[in-house]
């Protein structure tokens, strides 16, 4: 008698992936919905081959330069097209900024992310960016920075220094761009990305789930990351921080099954990509961040604060990593009394997503 409840076939669920730059709707939609278990085996195998399941790279984000922006983007507290009750800032000093890496550092992470409230960098304040970004490399800590759209000499001026990474976020699909930004184009942010590419600098880019996209909108942000001629060597998965005052306010949050398997399918498709776990943690339950741990994530954003936003206390992540068996990528130990290291409250209270 035929048994109609047979096992899945695992040989299907761990065979090889190849680096692929193709990828169609269809077979994303499939790997969408598989059976989580099914899903979550798939992910966590690819992830076996390419990582350490137990490592986890750390982050810190710091805001050099905040609010006032002169983009529209419909989820930032930063906008100068909005009223959140965000005060503008000017660029911070050098000294602050080598100071709060230095914090970073002694706290556990081992990369250093500046952001600027900017739809592109000024001349005049580009320079002092150059010279964090080499301050920052000289503290022996890996260099980010986010300051939207670049020259390109801009871009090699950033390579010259020494940038590890430039992020650059599609944020969405292409079909429901113009719904979140208005200010420019999808295009203007491919054009970015290939000329960060060009110049040997590592790509940050990934995306913002539950801003009101659909889950056909969800799948093509993965399709177009993993369809650029280089995965990107870091992808942040968002999960919208709903700030009052944006458009977005009263966005419904999508749930953490749909988030976890977000993360899952971005593991198969780009398994030499860092998937981050970025702005959104402070809302994640333990156990739900444990399984995008298994599903494949294997960085986060570490420190009290994104740009604008709170994220977990530091020493919550510790405990988490404790209870998990996680260490930091390097071998790097966490400090277990990260509070008496330094006031990390106050020195970054203006670092956020």
């Amino acid at each position: 008698m035929t048994n109609l409840h047979l096992k899945p076939q695992i040989h299907d669920l761990t065979k090889y992936e190849p680096i692929r730059n193709d990828w169609k709707i269809n077979e994303i939609s499939q790997l969408f919905h598989m059976p989580l278990n099914d899903l979550l085996f798939k992910a966590h195998t690819i992830h076996r081959e390419n990582f350490n399941p137990n490592e986890v790279q750390t982050s810190t984000l710091m805001s050099i330069k905040t609010g006032a922006c002169p983009e529209d983007c419909a989820y930032c507290p930063q906008s100068g097209h909005y009223n959140t009750g965000l005060s503008k800032e000017q660029l911070v000093a050098l000294d602050e900024v080598v100071k709060a890496a230095k914090t970073a550092k002694d706290t556990g992470a081992t990369r250093f992310c500046m952001g600027a409230a900017w739809k592109s960098p000024s001349g005049k304040d580009f320079p002092v960016v150059l010279e964090m970004v080499k301050a920052v490399k000289d503290l022996e800590l890996e260099t980010c920075v986010t300051l939207g759209k670049l020259s390109k000499e801009q871009t090699q001026a950033l390579k010259d220094v020494g940038l590890d990474y430039y992020n650059h976020n599609l944020d969405t699909s292409r079909e429901y761009y113009q719904q979140i930004i208005t200010t420019r184009t999808f295009d203007d942010r491919l054009d970015t990305l290939e000329m960060v590419r060009d110049a040997g600098i590592n790509v940050c880019s990934g995306g913002i789930l539950g801003m009101g996209e659909t889950e056909k909108d969800r799948l093509s942000l993965l399709q177009s990351l993993a369809n650029l001629p280089e995965h990107p060597q870091s992808v942040p998965i968002n999960q919208l921080i709903a700030v009052k005052g944006t458009p977005l306010e009263n966005a419904k949050a999508i749930t953490s099954f749909e988030f976890i398997r977000m993360i899952a399918v971005a593991r198969i498709m780009m398994p030499k990509s860092y998937v981050r776990l970025s702005a959104g943690r402070e809302n994640m339950s333990d156990e739900m961040q444990a399984m995008c741990f298994f599903a494949g994530a294997n960085s986060i954003f570490y420190g009290d604060k994104l740009l604008t936003t709170d994220n977990p206390e530091t020493d919550k992540d510790i405990q988490l990593f404790s209870a998990l068996g996680i260490t930091p990528e390097g071998g790097k130990k966490i400090p277990e009394q990260t509070a008496k290291l330094a006031p990390t409250k106050k020195l970054f209270k203006n670092a956020a997503l």
